[in-house]
């Protein structure tokens, strides 16, 4: 009886450990999202998952806003030049890998539209509709789009001798279902060489972009400017130390949640012809990084 008594009691004792420590600790589920990969704190750390990384081969990729969906990219072995690949979380678990046409996805606060380069597609009840025009306004960008949740694009607009380092972070407003002309932001975002992939929050509360500057780590680095009341941006800082590095920084995007900074860092491999290819990983960060930043300016 007290042998029973006590296998109940130990038995008891396991179930509410276990319970407990699920209870308290919800990074199983937060984790299986990211491919097992344990979210990172405030120093960043390389975002390189095996499932969608065979040997160390993956590119770059984007989550769609309900965690169902991951576009990504691999380089290098097999795959001689970039591929796109599209990978479904489904059963509580990530499914199979498919190659897919859809390149650099972004996507609607609420999930209905991609926005894929100058065009968009609508969400229907068969998947997505063919690609339609955004029109012309885009006619001119260099590299990389951003979108907020009012449809606001972000973009870097070409000079006429871009090979030069020249260029200009613009932004076209949705109005009545037509995109406004081009508005340059100011000189005080627009300093430097190389300005290239903005990222607007959903609410356009900030805007990270990369950018060669004299007071830089070295190559591009990240750079954020917060929206003032009066609709004006602030200065642009540097994101410090724990982001950039003597190495090149580009390419930064912020989860849809908010949670989490992804961003690239890597460096230019010159090949026996003196072209130059430009080697990088993805590595993610905690964002209260951006809400202690946002305390300094």
């Amino acid at each position: 009886m007290n042998r029973i008594f006590m296998l109940s009691i130990l038995l008891f004792s396991t179930i509410t450990i276990s319970g407990n420590s699920y209870s308290k600790d919800e990074s199983p589920i937060v984790e299986s999202r990211y491919f097992g990969e344990k979210p990172p704190a405030l120093i960043p750390k390389l975002f390189d998952p095996k499932i969608v990384s065979p040997e160390g081969k993956f590119d770059a990729g984007w989550f769609s806003p309900d965690m169902q969906e991951f576009y990504f990219t691999r380089r290098g072995g097999k795959h001689k030049k970039r591929t796109f690949f599209v990978i479904r979380y489904e059963h509580n678990r990530w499914g199979q890998e498919f190659e897919t046409d859809i390149k650099w996805p972004q996507f609607s606060a609420d999930g209905n539209i991609m926005y894929v380069g100058k065009e968009y597609r609508e969400r229907t009840d068969k998947g997505w509709s063919d690609p339609k025009s955004l029109g012309g306004f885009l006619k001119q960008t260099a590299h990389g789009l951003s979108v907020s949740s009012k449809g606001t694009y972000y973009f870097p607009l070409f000079e006429k001798d871009f090979n030069t380092g020249h260029g200009k972070l613009s932004y076209s407003r949705l109005v009545d279902g037509q995109y406004e002309s081009p508005v340059t932001l100011s000189n005080e975002i627009n300093k430097g060489k190389w300005i290239a992939h903005p990222f607007i929050a959903l609410d356009e509360s900030y805007l990270i972009w990369d950018v060669v500057r004299e007071d830089g780590y070295g190559q591009s680095d990240l750079y954020i400017s917060f929206k003032q009341e009066d609709g004006s941006w602030s200065s642009a800082i540097n994101m410090g130390p724990q982001i950039n590095t003597d190495l090149q920084e580009s390419a930064p995007q912020v989860t849809y949640d908010g949670k989490y900074l992804f961003f690239s860092r890597g460096d230019w491999e010159v090949k026996e012809d003196g072209s130059r290819n430009y080697i990088g990983k993805k590595y993610w960060v905690d964002a209260q990084i951006i809400e202690n930043l946002r305390t300094k300016q």
